[in-house]
C-alpha cells in the first residue's frame, strides 16, 4: 500500500476516472497496463535506485492473469487525461476466502489530493462486493534514520518509521501493522572459505540427511513430496496475527508455479534436504533469478519441518543453493531475502551467510465489520 495521500476527498478539478485494466495473452499487454508497470517502475526508482525487487513486464503480464488459485483485478486512475495512480485487488479461491490482498499506488506528482482514499475505497468495494471480510496490504520502506519513532507491529517485533507518507496512510484508512520483515541483502560472491566452514559445522549436525537439487521442475518422483513440504510452508511459518489459513498443495499446484515462473522468464534453483530412513523431503530453499534484472537473485521459501529442527537443515540447504546460483547465474552480484522480525533462528542463518539489513516490509490487516 504505497500511497502517501492524506486528503479526505477530491475537489473539483480531481475528477477520478477509475478503469479496470484487461490484462491480455503475452505480447499483446495493453497501454493500460504498461501504464501501470510504468508507475510501478518509477516507484521502486524513486525508493530503491534499482528494480531488485520490482516485476519484469513479462513477469507482471503472467501474474495478473491470475490462475485457478487467485483471481486478480488491476484498476487505472486518471485525473483528466493523466495517468494519476492504481490499485489492486487479488482474491484467493481455494483458501482464505474470507480475504482479500489491496495494493494502491499514486505517481509522487499526484499525491495529497485525495486520489489515494478514493483508489483505496474502490478497491476495498470490489472486495466487499465479493463478500470478502479481512483485507491485508502491505509495503516496503528504506531502513529508517536513526532515532526514528517507529510504530510497533502487533507481532511485537519491529515497526515502521511513523514519519512515513505510506505508514500514516495506512493508519488513516483503518489498517493495522500486524507484522514487519526485514530484508536483507547479500553480496555475491560469498568467499568460498566462509561457505565451506559453514557446511562442514553443519554437516556435523546432518548425517541422517542427503542434500539433492534441482533446476525449474521438480523431479516427477519428489513432486508429491515437495508439494507437501509447500503446504507445511504455508502453517509453519510466522504471520503474526494476520487472518490466514495454511494452503492446499499437491502435485497439480507445483506444477502450476512452476509453468508459471517459467512463462514469466523467472528460473529457479531449488535445494532439499532428504531423511534417508524415511525417505521423506523434510526441508528446502528455493532461489530466483530473472534475465532483465540479472544483477540480483531473489531469495523465496526457505523451510526445515518442525520435527526435523536443529539438526542445521537450514544452513546446508542455503549454502548448497547458494553454489548452484552461482553456477548457473554467475552476473548475480547479490541475493535479496525478507524475514519476519521475530524469526530469529532463520535471520541468524542468513546473518551467518553475510546478509545485511536492507529494508522493511510492513504487513498490515483490516478486519471489515
Amino acid at each position: 500500500m504505497a500511497a502517501p495521500d492524506l486528503e479526505p476527498s477530491l475537489g473539483a478539478t480531481d475528477a477520478l476516472a477509475i478503469t479496470a485494466v484487461d490484462i491480455l495473452p503475452p505480447g499483446s499487454e495493453t497501454a493500460q497496463f504498461k501504464e501501470c508497470h510504468a508507475l510501478r517502475v518509477e516507484h521502486e526508482l524513486a525508493v530503491w535506485g534499482n528494480l531488485d525487487r520490482c516485476d519484469t513486464l513479462q513477469e507482471a503480464g503472467e501474474y495478473w492473469r491470475g490462475n485457478a488459485y487467485e483471481e486478480r483485478h488491476l484498476y487505472l486512475a486518471k485525473s483528466g487525461t493523466e495517468t494519476v495512480g492504481m490499485c489492486s485487488v487479488t482474491l484467493p479461491l481455494r483458501e482464505n476466502t474470507h480475504t482479500a490482498g489491496i495494493q494502491v499506488l499514486i505517481a509522487p506528482a499526484h499525491r495529497r489530493r485525495g486520489f489515494g482514499r478514493a483508489l483505496l475505497e474502490h478497491a476495498e468495494a470490489v472486495a466487499r462486493e465479493r463478500g470478502r471480510t479481512s483485507l491485508d496490504a502491505y509495503h516496503e520502506v528504506p531502513l529508517p534514520a536513526d532515532g526514528a519513532v517507529l510504530l510497533p507491529a502487533k507481532s511485537g517485533a519491529g515497526g515502521l518509521p511513523l514519519d512515513e507518507p505510506a505508514v500514516a496512510f495506512a493508519v488513516a484508512a483503518g489498517y493495522e501493522l500486524e507484522q514487519v520483515e526485514r530484508s536483507s541483502r547479500l553480496a555475491l560472491p560469498v568467499p568460498p572459505e566462509l561457505l565451506d566452514g559453514l557446511e562442514a559445522e553443519a554437516s556435523a549436525r546432518a548425517a541422517e540427511y542427503t542434500i539433492l537439487g534441482w533446476d525449474d521442475s521438480c523431479p516427477q518422483a519428489l513432486v508429491q513430496a515437495y508439494a507437501r513440504l509447500k503446504a507445511t510452508m504455508t502453517t509453519d511459518v510466522p504471520i503474526a496475527g494476520m487472518n490466514w489459513e495454511g494452503e492446499d498443495w499437491d502435485a497439480a499446484r507445483v506444477r502450476e508455479e512452476e509453468n508459471t515462473l517459467i512463462r514469466s522468464g523467472v528460473q529457479s534453483a531449488v535445494t532439499a534436504a532428504r531423511h534417508r530412513n524415511s525417505g521423506q523431503l523434510v526441508a528446502y530453499t528455493v532461489l530466483n533469478w530473472r534475465a532483465g534484472v540479472p544483477d540480483s537473485i531473489v531469495q523465496q521459501d526457505t523451510l526445515v519441518t518442525s520435527e526435523h529442527r536443529g539438526r542445521r537443515l537450514g544452513m546446508l540447504a542455503k549454502v548448497a543453493n547458494l553454489r548452484r546460483a552461482r553456477n548457473r547465474w554467475p552476473s548475480a552480484r547479490s541475493v535479496l531475502t525478507w524475514n519476519a522480525n521475530e524469526n530469529q533462528h532463520m535471520l541468524a542463518i542468513n546473518i551467518a551467510l553475510g546478509f545485511k539489513p536492507a529494508g522493511y516490509e510492513g504487513e498490515w490487516q483490516k478486519r471489515l465489520g
